[in-house]
């Protein structure tokens, strides 16, 4: 046999799709007296080579099976080239996948390595380009533990053994550049574990867009620029997202925010028609997606992402979201997406034992599997598994212009046994239940956020006591912007949920939550997690008659758009819905004929508008300085009251909140102003579908010191009631307050 032969193993392992350097075979090879050529093309009759410089064709006999080879006398590299091929009379010209260079250079495998590439997203993945000339897309894809791994799909007939990739060794990433496919190419890899077992197909965890549902395939990304216009937007962020600033979140599930009458999702298109003048209406601030990434189940909602790179095919294309991004920071709003690092389903398309092995997960399974979510859990601690994970934090926002990221399920990820029983978890090395690799990622992360986004916010939910989650890693913290305040939101919608009789005996379910208050920067969270798995929707839960729950539910929420801490609503919510939510259906959109539900929609968007334009509302949400109480412990009336300051000497807020059916009238407050008082706000105003009773548009402050204060007001408190009350005029020289006065209530 000649020399320039490749030796038949070689020839049977690409044969069998077995070889796992196809390079060191295919495409043009220097030999003794010319160039030899190796082509593996199925199904064809003959094949040709077409030299570049126009010379003539020369036949590649055929060696065995698919795979051609030829010696070309006194050719030598570079030798430029393309392969013809015949079948039944006809011919087709293409190019040589193995002919072409690397895609990727040691400085990728060396960042890759170390944990410290940044933009993966860019380098791994399929990128539609030109390379060397020619238009095409390369793919790179991390798998050190595989023995081949090929790029498969309709355009190769599915089979491995067509475009089998090179192995970087160094970094275990393997790629291959494919001349001539484009944009919404459906594409997988298929992986030959190191014990000889084909995987089956996965999608490309770097996967920029997917196909439709029930299909699984990653697709070629359009990759065309994107003109963004929202440069003041993004820049003025630092200010607009601060904790001195009002964050008001309405958070939408977008599949099941509308429907088409047939039933179809809104795309992005139809959401920037109709969500975003709902939400500017409405006066949020905010939107919070949950998570748009692609995932395989509807009734997960997205928290069991499949593609962490692809907005899901249920909504449109990937430009869809850059447009709908685009078109919130025209109208002022911010965009935030939720974000789940916390776990990943065990779909045989996805990140489970990719390569044949634990790789995306903990090695141990009772680190690397979550037994109550029958989901696995990412390794945390391998620098490769970080890096993909904090690329693709920058990714959203770099890309996508995101304003930040709603991480879920903290809680689960720094503690070891949070929602595992004895024996589904190990104890750190100290032998604690604290995920020190946990710990360090999320750090990590946020600090890279901080750096490469200033301004952007990261947001966790984390359910217990954890020290410092809004605190910075230098002070010991986890390094996020602002943490769900899940106790407040408990206590209250328990609170809430008990018959105004016995509330009196529950009173501390509403004051506990200012002992802590201040010792993180917290959002206030209404979130989906609390209108699903039969808890009913927030009106459904309240007790009494409808109109108990209406004025209930009203009183609710003017109390927490005055209480410290930003504000986050599920969608529905602002409409009073009775049905739990479903993510198979809309909103029930259709009450909104009904005045009681008008009156709630009306109530929040006023809640809105005064929280932004009175900075009491929110300069100090997280500051001692911004909140006092005037009365905590009137348990036996149930009644709420306390001020909100902007610690800038501007007017501040009173809130006086009545959580029983009886109406107060002449109850005297306590105040630091004498003057008078603007009633701002009255939630059972007629026009929000109350009673009207009130204060005729405000009351007027005496000096007459009252509960620690200089002066005092009678005030009449409506039945299952919220009033805001703002101090009118410059504030007075400070006066001593005067020896404290008996109390009235003429009723």
């Amino acid at each position: 046999m000649e020399a320039w032969r490749a030796p038949p193993g070689a020839v049977e392992a690409l044969l069998a799709a077995r070889h796992g350097d196809p390079f060191a075979v295919l495409g043009p090879h220097a030999a003794p007296g010319g160039l030899v050529i190796r082509a593996l093309v199925p199904d064809v009759e003959a094949l040709w080579v077409v030299p570049a410089d126009g010379s003539a064709a020369t036949p590649l006999p055929r060696r065995d099976g698919a795979c051609f080879e030829g010696l070309l006398p006194g050719r030598a590299l570079p030798f430029g080239y393309r392969l013809r091929a015949e079948r039944h009379g006809g011919a087709w010209e293409f190019e040589d996948p193995y002919r072409f260079g690397e895609t990727l250079g040691p400085l990728d495998d060396h960042l890759m390595l170390e944990g410290t590439h940044r933009r993966l997203h860019q380098r791994l993945g399929a990128h539609h380009t030109l390379h060397e000339g020619v238009d095409g897309t390369r793919f790179a894809v991390w798998a050190p533990n595989a023995a081949r791994v090929s790029v498969v799909g309709a355009f190769n007939g599915w089979d491995g053994r067509r475009h089998p990739m090179r192995k970087r060794v160094d970094s275990g990433v393997w790629e291959l550049f494919i001349p001539g496919l484009g944009a919404g190419t459906p594409y997988k890899y298929e992986i030959l574990s190191r014990d000889g077992v084909v995987q089956p197909l996965k999608a490309d965890p770097f996967g920029r867009a997917a196909e439709m549902r029930p299909s699984t395939a990653s697709l070629v990304p359009a990759d065309a620029p994107f003109a963004w216009d929202d440069a003041d937007f993004v820049a003025a962020r630092p200010g607009t997202q601060s904790r001195r600033a009002p964050i008001s979140i309405y958070e939408v599930h977008a599949p099941s925010w509308r429907r088409h009458p047939d039933q179809r999702f809104y795309d992005w298109d139809d959401l920037i028609a109709s969500l975003i003048p709902h939400v500017a209406w409405m006066g949020f601030t905010h939107i919070e997606l949950m998570p748009v990434m692609e995932h395989p189940l509807d009734e997960s909602w997205g928290y069991q992402p499949i593609g962490l790179h692809a907005p899901t095919a249920r909504l449109g294309d990937p430009e869809g979201l850059k447009r709908f991004i685009a078109a919130c920071h025209a109208q002022g709003i911010g965009v935030l997406l939720d974000w789940v690092p916390a776990h990943f389903p065990k779909d045989a398309h996805g990140l489970a034992r990719f390569d044949g092995g634990t790789l995306y997960e903990h090695p141990d399974p009772l680190r690397g599997f979550h037994r109550a979510w029958g989901t696995a859990v990412f390794d945390y601690g391998r620098r490769e598994v970080a890096a993909f994970l904090a690329s693709n934090a920058l990714y959203w926002m770099e890309e996508f212009h995101a304003d930040g990221l709603r991480v879920d399920a903290v809680s689960t990820m720094v503690h070891l046994d949070h929602g595992r029983a004895p024996g589904e978890w190990t104890p750190n090395k100290e032998g604690g239940t604290e995920n020190p690799e946990a710990v360090a990622f999320l750090r990590q992360v946020n600090a890279l956020v901080e750096e490469e986004h200033p301004g952007a916010i990261m947001v966790a939910e984390e359910a217990t006591s954890w020290p410092g989650v809004s605190r910075p890693a230098s002070k010991g913290g986890l390094g996020f912007r602002y943490k769900w305040n899940m106790g407040w939101m408990n206590d209250t919608l328990r609170y809430v949920a008990i018959d105004p009789i016995h509330r009196r005996w529950h009173h501390k379910l509403i004051t506990f939550g200012m002992m802590y208050a201040f010792s993180e920067d917290f959002v206030l969270p209404l979130s989906h997690d609390e209108v699903v798995h039969g808890k009913g929707s927030l009106l459904g839960r309240l007790p009494g008659d409808d109109w108990q729950r209406f004025a209930t539910l009203r009183a609710y929420y003017a109390m927490m758009w005055a209480h410290p801490g930003k504000k986050l609503l599920f969608m529905g919510g602002e409409i009073a819905q009775w049905r739990e939510w479903s993510e198979a259906r809309e909103i029930d959109w259709w009450l909104l004929q009904f005045a009681p539900h008008q009156g709630v929609q009306r109530l929040v968007r006023d809640l809105n508008l005064l929280y932004r334009s009175m900075p009491a509302l929110h300069a100090r949400d997280a500051e001692p300085e911004g909140f006092r109480w005037i009365d905590a412990d009137d348990e036996a009336r149930s009644i709420f009251s306390w001020l909100r300051f902007d610690g800038e000497g501007g007017a501040p807020v009173a809130m006086i909140c009545n959580m029983t059916p009886v109406p107060h009238v002449g109850l005297r407050f306590g105040l630091p102003r004498a003057g008078v008082w603007r009633e701002v706000l009255n939630t059972d105003a007629a026009e929000y579908g109350g009673s009207g009773v009130g204060n005729l548009g405000g009351v007027v402050a005496e000096r007459l010191a009252f509960q620690g204060f200089p002066a005092s007001a009678t005030v009449t408190v409506p039945p299952l009631g919220t009033i805001w009350l703002v101090a009118e005029g410059p504030a007075p020289e400070e006066e001593a307050p005067e020896d404290e006065k008996g109390e009235s209530d003429a009723e």
